[in-house]
């Protein structure tokens, strides 16, 4: 299998208060098409920051973030944008839909953003929230909506323009359990439909419905 993600002797600092902060001390890692994997570990050890590198969000300090064979740290600022629109979905936590729109609309973001005729957009959000079980709420607010309805819409989201890669970060983290264990199915599903997930997750039940676990601790990978 081709492998959408590969890290290679990632490193991020940052500076806070004019001392050097280590993020990453030096992580490489693939994951392949329709596989799906877990990133594990306590608060501050680096996950969400890997996610974000990935996802095309920052730079890294040293080292290569390739998303589809292409280095990140080799792209413009727009051609990075482009990317990140076209090869990456991403599913947050706090689900950051736009209580102004309704769900077909945040939906359709990733498509209007990409300047997609009005026809497909309407086919793929219509197709994208029958897949995830909410059709019959597209005209609804996300205020209207349960927990786990705002994060099926979110999932549709992030997947709606067919991305390579899907990064969860914590994406049961405000879910009851049944609820998470609706959206955990349906990341299974695309991974078997051919997309690489990355899920970061404190979750030890989210854990165990992927195909791997990669362990971070204090900015490195320690299994």
């Amino acid at each position: 299998m081709s492998s959408p993600v590969r890290c290679v002797d990632v490193r991020k600092t940052y500076v806070e208060g004019g001392e050097e902060v280590r993020a990453l001390g030096g992580v490489s890692l693939e994951v392949a098409a329709g596989e799906m994997v877990a990133l594990v570990g306590p608060s501050g050890c680096g996950k969400s920051t890997l996610l974000n590198l990935i996802g095309c969000v920052d730079l890294p300090t040293s080292g290569a973030v390739e998303v589809e064979g292409r280095a990140t740290t080799r792209m413009s600022d727009d051609e990075r944008t482009a990317l990140r629109r076209t090869s990456v979905g991403t599913v947050f936590q706090f689900f950051n839909l736009l209580g102004n729109m309704t769900v077909s609309e945040n939906v359709a973001l990733p498509l209007v953003l990409a300047k997609r005729p009005r026809s497909e957009v309407e086919a793929r959000v219509h197709g994208a929230l029958e897949a995830v079980g909410i059709g019959d709420r597209a005209g609804s607010y996300p205020a209207q909506l349960s927990g786990g309805q705002m994060q099926r819409a979110a999932v549709a989201r992030a997947v709606v323009h067919r991305p390579a890669i899907v990064l969860a970060d914590e994406p049961t983290g405000n879910l009851d359990s049944q609820n998470g264990a609706a959206v955990l199915q349906l990341l299974r599903g695309l991974a078997t439909a051919g997309q690489a997930i990355l899920m970061a997750t404190h979750s030890a039940a989210a854990a165990r419905q992927c195909d791997r676990t990669i362990t971070l601790a204090d900015g490195l990978i320690v299994s």
